[in-house]
């Protein structure tokens, strides 16, 4: 089976570019609905943010068969941009610069991807401080002494320590 590499490249690169471009949206839509605690905002994006996850795996799944088809044809298989320098010059050019654009946006949206991470974690964090200190009323159990109360109170509910 002989492959034309210029046009599933292009194909997979397409797919994959458009998927980033609308994932990236969906961040900056999530990014601005976390800044307003839009709950019922991020519940409302939570299946398409599913679709664009299903075709990015499709991506992945269609990059490692590529990959394994052109180990089995002796080209290099161990990335798209390898496998794209090793085409003839003409196409490798044409190709050049969306498998660039790809890489540059695989790692903007690792970078927002990781940001909010941090954040939501941060808040559950917070939220989880804020329950402790209501269910033991700022007052901590003392670690290693029997009975009574602890010598110190939370200063955040009372400013009287």
């Amino acid at each position: 089976m002989v492959i034309d590499w210029e046009s599933e490249l292009a194909e997979l690169l397409g797919r994959l570019s458009t998927s980033q471009q609308q994932l990236l949206s969906l961040l900056s839509s999530k990014h601005d609905l976390l800044m307003r605690r839009d709950h019922k905002g991020l519940a409302e994006l939570a299946p398409r943010e599913a679709e664009l996850c299903a075709e990015l795996q499709a991506c992945h799944q269609r990059r490692e068969e590529l990959l394994a088809q052109a180990a089995h044809a002796g080209l290099p298989s161990d990335s798209i941009e390898s496998l794209t320098e090793a085409l003839p010059s003409e196409e490798a050019n044409k190709l050049r610069t969306p498998v660039q654009e790809s890489i540059e946006r695989s790692r903007l949206l690792r970078h927002q991807s990781i940001a909010q991470w941090v954040v939501v974690q941060r808040t559950l964090l917070h939220l989880s401080h804020l329950l402790e200190i209501f269910a033991t009323g700022g007052q901590t159990k003392p670690t290693y002494k029997q009975g009574g109360t602890s010598e110190c109170s939370g200063a955040l509910m009372d400013q009287a320590v």
